[in-house]
């Protein structure tokens, strides 16, 4: 047997997970290149959620089962073994003991040119936040809506339960054949989450705003839009090997739904940090800054908000002690 260990720059887990696949006689390989060996079975992604969907962003067309790392306590969709009981799981992972789940991934082209593949969701914006965007939809060549939101969002079941839910979405069972798509922040009042079967072919042309207009993919990387985005079920589904029975949509919803009861009354720089953290995994203070766009006080004050309610956990970074890491608990989800 031979697995690949795929990682970002959690250069410490790399050497736990390849010194525990060595004492279990299992052989490994860090992947360096853009190209699969065929004798590799399996592949170990590091780096929770955000490090498997960083391999299937780079490993587009990938049918080998890839099994996600969390280095710490934080509990993922995708990645829901914890470094400290990886090693509980390699005579299972030996024997071919677990289950695959095909996960459906959204094929994306902008203004005719192909990007690759979504895990979560595709979403629509203005450069600048709370600035209108004109669309029109179709799916498969009918107009459903000629809309002005503040942004369009795309969703695979396995993303539903990411921004589609915060921007009004509902939660999509796992294995569902649907795709979501969520007009945000519409001007009509009556428009409602659409859902349509993952086969269909979906528009969204006529793109304008007052500012430029970008395409976000799994909330990370932006690209300019001038008119057009198609969105298709991608061929290959994305294969999460499940070590565990209990992970089930089920349970990681009914987190979802408690969590949500208990944010009502929270300050809205506190949820956005809270859900940039949900969504992008554990980060510095400086990085919480960077990636919402807040001003430093206001991090540190909504941090030391989410700190007493237990909405966050800190914890020292391996590569630098005096630096301070923030995530969210395992006990809520992600």
């Amino acid at each position: 047997m031979k697995v690949a260990v795929y990682s970002q720059d959690q250069d410490q887990t790399v050497k736990s997970v390849r010194l525990g696949l060595e004492s279990h006689g299992i052989e490994s390989v860090i992947l360096t290149s853009k190209v699969l060996g065929k004798d590799i079975d399996y592949v170990v992604a590091t780096g929770g959620d955000r490090g498997v969907r960083s391999y299937f962003h780079r490993f587009m067309n990938s049918t080998i089962p890839v099994l996600g790392i969390n280095e710490f306590e934080s509990s993922g969709y995708m990645a829901q073994t914890d470094l400290k009981e990886f090693p509980t799981y390699l005579n299972r992972l030996k024997k071919g003991d677990f289950t695959v789940e095909h996960l459906t991934r959204v094929g994306v082209k902008i203004d005719g040119k192909a990007l690759y593949p979504a895990l979560n969701d595709v979403a629509i914006f203005s450069s600048k936040s709370a600035t209108l965007v004109e669309h029109v939809l179709r799916v498969n060549g009918e107009e459903f809506w000629h809309d002005s939101s503040d942004g369009l969002i795309v969703s695979t079941p396995i993303g539903s339960s990411a921004y589609s839910m915060s921007a009004g979405g509902p939660a999509i069972y796992q294995g569902s054949k649907v795709l979501c798509i969520v007009s945000v922040n519409s001007l009509d009042i009556t428009r409602r989450p659409l859902i349509v079967p993952e086969e269909s072919f979906i528009e969204i042309d006529d793109i304008s705003s007052s500012l430029r207009c970008e395409v976000v993919m799994d909330g990370k990387e932006r690209f300019k839009v001038e008119k057009m985005v198609e969105c298709t079920k991608f061929p290959q589904p994305a294969n999460i090997i499940r070590m565990k029975k209990d992970s089930t949509t089920v349970s990681a919803m009914a987190k979802k739904v408690k969590l949500a009861d208990e944010l009502l009354n929270m300050p809205p720089s506190s949820k956005l940090l809270l859900k940039t953290l949900e969504y992008e995994g554990a980060l510095t203070q400086k990085e919480l800054a960077a990636k919402t766009l807040l001003p430093d006080r206001t991090v540190r004050l909504a941090l030391r908000h989410l700190l007493d309610k237990g909405y966050v956990k800190r914890r020292v970074s391996l590569r630098d002690t005096r630096q301070r890491i923030y995530e969210v608990p395992k006990q809520l989800g992600s």
